[in-house]
């Protein structure tokens, strides 16, 4: 019995390749693959441009700098978005009777804009102290979350010293931009925030904490953890600057006094009040922890002397 006739099928064509299949990479399955990308392609980047290390800035957002002018000092709605608070929740900078919750806004800003101002003198001084030393690396650069408020001002500061600044920025659910100063080959943007936390604690050879929110405590505290569970292969110097505001926020040594934490946790971290004050406590531990004489080479120059740095390399 013959078989029926069925009409030849038209060519296929070729199916795409995995890897430039976007409805796999953007799907459940292809988590995987994202998750690898946001460790592999930074790697690569702070490879090539001889990033051997860092100085990270945490802060608040929200604010700006003394040379914007007050009347357009606006507090945001959210951490590092582009939308304005509403307006009964703005600072009033014309004299005007006002609301009380208006005064303490204003009163706020004009502080917050005092730590963008010593945030971006702070990172001149270590972005210029560090481009001085010695290597074909760039050490110590300052590196922050890559949005507005502190973190603009310590990219900024590095960068009107000549320096590298790095931006590791985040996809939130409101806009969030890039700040301006940072280098455009060291801008980087996360989707993950465990995989953001990595590249900040990797990299650190030194933590500086500015007033911020719940995005800087978080953060902070995460680095502590690591440090006291001696999760880091390396010493970190931690300064919290502003010991007025962050007195009010927490009280760290209750943790001690409670018996919460070791009395040894305290040295995790220490106060600065100036950037004169935190620039030497900087210096002080990086010289100490992380910068050895220099002695002539021993060993023939390897492939990674001449492609890029050994990534977070540490003598402690």
């Amino acid at each position: 019995m013959s078989q029926p006739q069925h009409p030849v099928p038209d060519p296929l064509e070729h199916a795409p390749l995995a890897y430039e299949n976007d409805h796999f990479i953007n799907s459940p399955d292809g988590r995987i693959f994202r998750i690898l990308a946001e460790y592999s392609e930074p790697l690569a980047r702070f490879r090539k441009e001889r990033v051997q290390d860092t100085v990270v800035f945490f802060g608040s957002a929200r604010f700006i700098g003394m040379d914007a002018a007050q009347d357009q000092m606006r507090l945001l709605e959210n951490t590092g978005s582009a939308k304005l608070a509403p307006e009964e929740e703005q600072p009033d900078f014309d004299g005007d009777e006002t609301s009380e919750l208006k005064k303490k806004r204003t009163e706020a800003a004009i502080e917050m804009a005092r730590y963008y101002e010593d945030a971006r003198t702070l990172a001149h001084m270590m972005a210029t102290w560090a481009m001085k030393l010695p290597g074909r690396r760039n050490r110590f650069v300052v590196t922050s979350g890559g949005g507005p408020g502190i973190m603009e001002a310590a990219n900024r500061g590095a960068t009107e010293a000549g320096a590298k600044s790095i931006g590791l920025n985040i996809a939130l659910p409101f806009e969030q931009l890039p700040n301006p100063w940072i280098t455009p080959e060291l801008n980087f943007q996360f989707h993950y925030f465990f995989m953001r936390k990595y590249w900040f604690a990797y990299l650190a050879k030194a933590l500086v904490v500015f007033p911020g929110g719940f995005g800087t405590l978080d953060e902070m505290f995460e680095l502590l953890t690591l440090a006291q569970t001696r999760k880091l292969a390396k010493q970190i110097t931690v300064v919290i600057y502003g010991r007025e505001y962050w007195s009010q926020v927490i009280n760290l040594d209750v943790l001690v006094d409670k018996g919460a934490i070791a009395v040894k946790d305290r040295d995790l971290f220490q106060f600065a009040d100036t950037p004169e004050e935190a620039f030497h406590l900087l210096v002080d531990g990086l010289t100490k922890n992380h910068l050895q004489p220099q002695t002539e080479p021993t060993t023939p120059p390897t492939v990674e002397d001449f492609v890029g740095p050994d990534i977070a390399k540490t003598r402690g």
